[in-house]
């Protein structure tokens, strides 16, 4: 449901949607996992993305800083960096565009965006990954995505269509839902096991 850009905001009951619900319910079941449940999770799905990325190989990867209660990847990489793999975390540059994807390297110099989350500090070296790790608030039987409503990954994998689209979930994450006509599937998830 798209919002009135007029910078006044109607009261929540009326802009309730079906998604809406489910995404604030999996928000809730995603945030209600134990600390030490959602660690293992997290040891679980960097083994397998180690494993993923060691028989790809391929030449970057974007990767994400995790938000509210997302998937944490960031003890690897390190690892996927000594790979060879060129590391990128995405950008926010504006609302209803596509993200843009900034080089990084484990110890670059970080700055918050608007949104708070760290990116690196060198705004000009920009590329567009071979593949993009996509965090999930929710994900159906045939690999849609459910995020937070802003749509910048469908955007982005509608520009980028030869970039390799890998899920990240815990497995609170599967549900079903009817995709949106602009929802694209990804190439493949990665799910806590």
């Amino acid at each position: 449901m798209t919002q009135p850009d007029n910078g006044a905001h109607a009261p929540e009951q009326f802009l309730s949607t079906p998604r809406q619900t489910l995404r604030r319910d999996l928000l809730a079941q995603r945030r209600a996992v134990p600390a030490a449940q959602r660690a293992a999770w997290d040891r679980n799905l960097q083994q397998q993305l180690l494993e993923k990325m060691q028989t790809l190989r391929p030449a970057s990867l974007a990767l994400y800083w995790p938000i509210r209660a997302e998937p944490d990847l960031r003890a690897v990489y390190a690892e996927l960096q000594a790979l060879g793999i060129q590391l990128a975390l995405p950008w926010v540059v504006q609302a209803q565009a596509p993200l843009r994807f900034l080089a990084w390297q484990p110890g670059d110099a970080m700055e918050a965006d608007s949104y708070g989350i760290p990116l690196p500090a060198q705004r000009s070296h920009l590329l567009d990954p071979a593949v993009i790790l996509i965090p999930c608030v929710g994900f159906n039987t045939t690999a849609y995505r459910l995020g937070y409503g802003g749509g910048f990954y469908d955007r982005t994998l509608a520009q980028l269509p030869q970039a390799l689209a890998l899920g990240i979930a815990y497995p609170v994450a599967a549900c079903e839902f009817e995709p949106d006509h602009f929802d694209l599937p990804m190439h493949e998830m990665l799910v806590a096991g």
